[in-house]
């Protein structure tokens, strides 16, 4: 790894993803015939060195790598990544892999577009770094686990759609049963919203905002709350409501859609978050 740059680290963890997308495809064609621990692997080797992107900019920069919009996409593909590896230890989720690659790959696109990397952003400025850090790392954590989600929801609804049209293959043998689909978009809904919960009072209760602003009136904060509002509804409405697993699916797909449409706008739209 001598004279690898960040960036240069960063740019072969989006090729490997791109393989990644590119064998997932292979995958889908041979009905998942082929063995998906590749995919795995591909996936782990491009996390490895996304990870290790963050480490060098936590060295250059002396801080947890989440302070602007380059920082904050690497971290939600890189928890997204996480999320995923975690339950590619159980092989019958490896195929969630063919999902993941894409996501993580237009992130990983997206995060390198020039004017992402802001290097003069500076959170909450006279207050703990431990805080700022701790209150930024859980709150991106919990949106990689509504990625997460989301991934499993087009999955479920893919797997519901085949199933309707008895269009069963190999494809659909290999994988876990819709109703352990559903268990696992669930639980990573709840893990998600929990850390959210985590994040927003450690950012009410641990931190101040700039002299002359408040959080009640920034739009981030105030956007924030409302994604942790559709999630606990999404949540409440499948566990004590009777909601069907396909409506939570469509929920998981179409809040996170929202999530990742919104991020970049009120981000720039905020004076606490991007002063």
């Amino acid at each position: 790894m001598i004279g690898l740059s960040e960036k240069g680290s960063f740019l072969i963890a989006i090729v490997l993803y791109g393989i990644s997308l590119i064998y997932g495809i292979f995958l889908i064609r041979a009905g998942f015939r082929r063995d998906d621990r590749i995919n795995y692997l591909i996936l782990f080797a491009g996390f490895c060195f996304q990870t290790l992107t963050m480490f060098m900019r936590g060295l250059s920069f002396s801080h947890c790598p989440v302070h602007n919009l380059y920082e904050a996409i690497l971290f939600v593909s890189w928890s997204v990544l996480l999320g995923y590896l975690f339950l590619g230890l159980v092989p019958r989720l490896r195929f969630l892999g063919v999902y993941v690659a894409p996501l993580v790959f237009v992130l990983g696109l997206l995060a390198y577009m020039p004017g992402m990397d802001n290097h003069t952003q500076n959170l909450f400025g006279g207050n703990s770094r431990l805080w700022v850090n701790l209150h930024a790392t859980i709150i991106l954590l919990a949106y990689g686990l509504f990625g997460l989600s989301g991934l499993c929801g087009i999955m479920y609804l893919s797997y519901a759609h085949n199933l309707k049209f008895n269009k069963v293959s190999a494809f659909f043998s290999n994988l876990p049963s819709m109703e352990r689909l559903g268990k696992v978009m669930f639980e990573t809904m709840v893990a998600g919203i929990i850390l959210l919960t985590i994040g927003l009072f450690i950012g009410a209760f641990a931190l101040k905002p700039p002299e002359g602003l408040t959080f009640r009136g920034d739009p981030k904060v105030q956007w924030a709350i409302f994604v942790w509002l559709v999630y606990l509804f999404l949540i409440l409405m499948y566990r004590f409501f009777s909601w069907g697993t396909r409506r939570l699916a469509l929920g998981a797909i179409g809040s996170f859609a929202f999530v990742m449409l919104t991020f970049w706008g009120v981000n720039l739209m905020s004076k606490i978050h991007n002063p």
